[in-house]
């Protein structure tokens, strides 16, 4: 029970009473008649509300939250009488939450609904413990606050936004969108399309003499890039990916970059997985079709890096017995110099069955570094530093690629594109 501000205005003016009474303009008997009315109207007041029921709550939230993106939550109230209450819903801690809290007036029978927002800042699973009431008196002279049901579990996915716009697009104008520039070769491919008639541009190698003969015209054959073929998604969930930049972790980044690149493989008609090794591992074969993109969200919505060293060479093992086809293997880590060794020997082994791509993540404020103006001692050892680093790192992606692996130095902002201009050059190039 909390005094509401009519109460406390009450007992100021008792006060003021009180002070005539001292001044003798009134007799005590009235400062103390009046204090026992006071009293007597506060308790009973107090007894009123503390006897109402409470009103009926339902929680109305999204099916899926993602992460950094902001939703609308409902509460919906009904009451068996009118009553004015507070409300405030107990969001998980640490969650931005605007519009709260709020005032309504309850009509008795009527259901009356309000609306906040929510932006989760984290992926996994979190609970809503309740809402809080306070109910205002018959006579506004409390509140009483009150916490009710329901309490509700939810799960906040990676970021899936853009793959519900890219919805609307076909593979190509998908990829566009992401920013992947792919060079378009028409009616090439390895896969048989269709019979057309031969147009501008077209390589003799295209048309089909036998088909030309019949038709008395110039009949190309047009090809498609092969389907059904295997990409598995490869993340380093170790200390490399805690790094934070732009509100996300590096993991955070790479895995929603991987389900842009999952998406639109699985639309180009292949099989996507995934595998997370370093800090906690998940797997996920390869599946067909557009409901992969469930699993994945339902096996890596709760996977957090972990401040471990993650070792390259047993993740490839494992790797090497549960993905015996052959696939496109994109590797998404942050390599430094001093993991090449482990790197190499983990190549190595996957390169025996499957095409590997290694993404590197490279963080922005290390240009930023560069860029800057140099003036004190302090900054010129902070650029040297910097400049040999980056220079070791370049060294390690020169090592990998001596082993002819395809190597990607990106921010994090740029790796979505760059994922998938690999996967569909690598598609129309038919290395797989």
């Amino acid at each position: 029970m909390r005094p509401a501000p009519l109460l406390l205005a009450v007992l100021l003016a008792w006060a003021v009473l009180g002070g005539t009474v001292l001044g003798g303009l009134l007799p005590r008997w009235s400062w103390a008649a009046m204090g026992l009315a006071v009293l007597l109207l506060a308790l009973l007041d107090a007894w009123r509300v503390g006897r109402q029921p409470s009103p009926q709550v339902q929680r109305q939230v999204p099916e899926a939250l993602a992460l950094g993106v902001r939703r609308q939550v409902g509460l919906r109230l009904q009451a068996a009488r009118a009553q004015y209450v507070q409300v405030f819903d107990l969001a998980p801690g640490g969650w931005p939450v605007e519009d709260l809290p709020q005032r309504l007036q309850l009509r008795a029978g009527h259901a009356s609904t309000l609306h906040y927002h929510v932006q989760p800042p984290q992926r996994g699973r979190y609970r809503f413990d309740g809402v809080h009431l306070r109910l205002r008196s018959p006579w506004r002279l409390w509140w009483q606050q009150r916490t009710l049901p329901p309490a509700l579990e939810v799960r906040v996915y990676p970021n899936f936004v853009p793959l519900t716009r890219f919805a609307l697009f076909s593979a190509d104008q998908a990829s566009r969108l992401v920013g992947a520039h792919v060079k378009r070769r028409r009616g090439e491919g390895t896969d048989f399309h269709q019979m057309r008639e031969y147009r501008t541009g077209d390589s003799l190698r295209q048309l089909d003499w036998k088909a030309t003969a019949r038709a008395r015209k110039l009949i190309s054959r047009e090809y498609q890039d092969e389907k059904n073929q295997q990409l598995l998604l490869m993340l380093d969930s170790g200390r490399r990916m805690l790094a934070s930049e732009g509100g996300l972790s590096h993991f955070d980044h790479a895995l929603n970059a991987s389900l842009v690149v999952a998406y639109l493989a699985l639309r180009q008609g292949d099989a996507v997985g995934l595998f997370a090794a370093g800090g906690e591992r998940r797997w996920v074969a390869p599946q067909r079709g557009m409901g992969t993109v469930q699993h994945l969200l339902r096996a890596s919505y709760d996977l957090q890096p972990q401040p471990v060293a993650t070792d390259y060479l047993a993740a490839a093992t494992e790797v090497s017995l549960r993905q015996q086809r052959r696939a496109l293997v994109m590797l998404v880590s942050n390599v430094r110099d001093e993991d090449i060794e482990d790197l190499l020997a983990a190549v190595r082994l996957l390169q025996r069955r499957h095409l590997v791509c290694v993404a590197s993540l490279r963080e922005r404020e290390l240009e930023a570094v560069l860029d800057g103006e140099v003036n004190t001692l302090e900054e010129a050892a902070q650029a040297g530093a910097t400049a040999l680093y980056l220079q070791q790192r370049a060294q390690a992606h020169d090592a990998l690629r001596a082993e002819k692996v395809m190597v990607l130095d990106v921010t994090a902002d740029a790796l979505p594109a760059a994922l998938v201009e690999r996967y569909l050059s690598v598609k129309r190039e038919g290395l797989l």
